[in-house]
């Protein structure tokens, strides 16, 4: 060991909150969390539409072409080509997937409804088994169920094939067949108007803690978060989503739009992503859409790029909420840390490494730093931090633990093993983002 630490190189790598986090995807991996976009594929022909995508966001979802009616338009015959095109665009730029949706009561092709129980059933498991096995390990998250509950104040579940043909059980054998399909990826349910503590949500809560007290598979739940001067960002949103994670599942912001323009649009937004940051297990923030113009809702120009793709104010929001700047200016008051990285040790399976942070001009309390290794390498182990994972396993955000407190100028490191899997080359750092 000793000839081999007098052997490893030094790798000059270094980030700083202030030029790394520049975009929505490196800002939110900065605090631990992924933010993505619903995406067409009928637009990734369109360049300004996929450089936008792939320089601000790390995940996406597929708009309509993971929905049944797109997947299964006749029983048992499964077309994947507009989903796959979308699947292996993200993944060819390292970004994570979520599917969206297995079983859901709208977008449906004909011959579902038409079905009789035990038929149906049958249709319904085959359906997310093809579906899961098809992007087993493509797949991060499934929205496994999608709106089964009924607006309104009865916290009813809603009519649907699924509902009306096998009841209330339909939405346990949903999750359980995807377990049984895909047993890595994470297993959600989404829905709408469950934004705040109401009715809806209360029928939702009360699923979820009787399916983590009976051990049905669920590690998810997603918000909508569809908003516009009717029906507001609810003042109880952080605490909805708190109580939620509090159940022992991850929540995620799934679907967000905010009708509006101007500063009262920005405001919205970020308030939308500090209750996020606000709640350790909330891992990400999807935005319906890339653009306005292609926006379900365009006339109300929701999203965060308008019409030609310029950044709104509703970005430099967000942006900033997640400690980032536009233009290098850098988020989070004057506290700041820079990192460098050097392999320490290295052998024919793997290398340690160690990441040196040093604060700023100003004393730190904490700092964050996400390292990715290169595919199919795997960090095995870490010491002198707390690590956490995306969904793919191959970006690990470390955070300190005894070593956060720092003076202005001091450094401590922090470290993890690697093993190659085949494949060399040092890992990346991303920005270092203090408290």
């Amino acid at each position: 060991m000793a000839a081999l630490l007098a052997g490893a190189g030094v790798t000059a790598l270094s980030g700083t909150a202030e030029g790394a986090a520049s975009t929505l995807a490196s800002a939110a991996a900065g605090k631990g969390r992924y933010f993505g976009a619903a995406v067409a594929a009928q637009h990734l022909g369109e360049a300004p539409y996929v450089a936008t995508l792939d320089t601000e966001f790390n995940s996406v979802t597929p708009e309509n072409e993971m929905k049944w009616d797109a997947l299964e338009s006749t029983r048992g015959s499964f077309t994947f080509g507009a989903a796959d095109r979308i699947v292996d665009h993200a993944r060819s730029r390292g970004m994570q997937v979520r599917g969206h949706t297995l079983v859901w009561h709208s977008q449906l092709p004909g011959w579902v409804g038409g079905l009789g129980a035990s038929d149906l059933r049958s249709a319904m498991n085959h359906h997310i088994t093809q579906v899961m096995q098809h992007y087993k390990g493509k797949a991060a998250a499934w929205d496994v169920v999608n709106e089964a509950f009924q607006d309104g104040g009865s916290g009813a579940r809603r009519s649907s094939p699924f509902q009306d043909k096998l009841g209330n059980g339909f939405i346990e054998e949903a999750f359980r067949t995807a377990r049984a399909a895909d047993p890595a990826a994470k297993l959600c349910y989404n829905d709408y108007n469950t934004d705040g503590v109401n009715a809806k949500s209360n029928a939702v809560y009360a699923m979820v803690r009787d399916f983590k007290a009976r051990g049905v598979p669920i590690d998810c739940v997603g918000f909508q978060s569809h908003f516009n001067s009717a029906s507001p960002v609810p003042a109880d949103y952080r605490a909805n989503l708190q109580r939620f994670a509090d159940l022992g599942v991850d929540v995620q912001i799934t679907e967000l739009d905010i009708e509006g323009s101007g500063s009262a649009q920005a405001t919205a937004y970020a308030t939308v992503v500090n209750a996020c940051l606000a709640v350790s297990r909330c891992t990400g923030i999807t935005v319906w859409g890339v653009t306005d113009k292609y926006s379900w809702r365009s006339s109300g120009t929701p999203l965060l790029f308008d019409a030609n793709y310029a950044k709104k104010p509703a970005y430099t929001a967000v942006l900033s909420a997640l400690g980032g700047s536009d233009g290098g200016g850098g988020g989070g008051g004057s506290a700041g840390c820079t990192v460098s990285y050097r392999t320490t040790a290295e052998w024919n399976e793997g290398y340690n490494g160690q990441v040196t942070v040093t604060a700023g001009s100003t004393a730190i309390t904490g700092w964050s730093v996400p390292v990715t290794v290169t595919p199919p390498q795997r960090v095995s182990a870490t010491w002198n931090g707390t690590p956490s994972w995306d969904t793919g396993g191959n970006v690990m955000t470390m955070r300190s633990s005894h070593n956060g407190s720092l003076p202005a100028g001091g450094s401590t490191s922090f470290g993890f093993t690697v093993m190659k899997n085949g494949t060399g080359g040092a890992p990346s750092l991303g920005a270092c983002t203090a408290s």
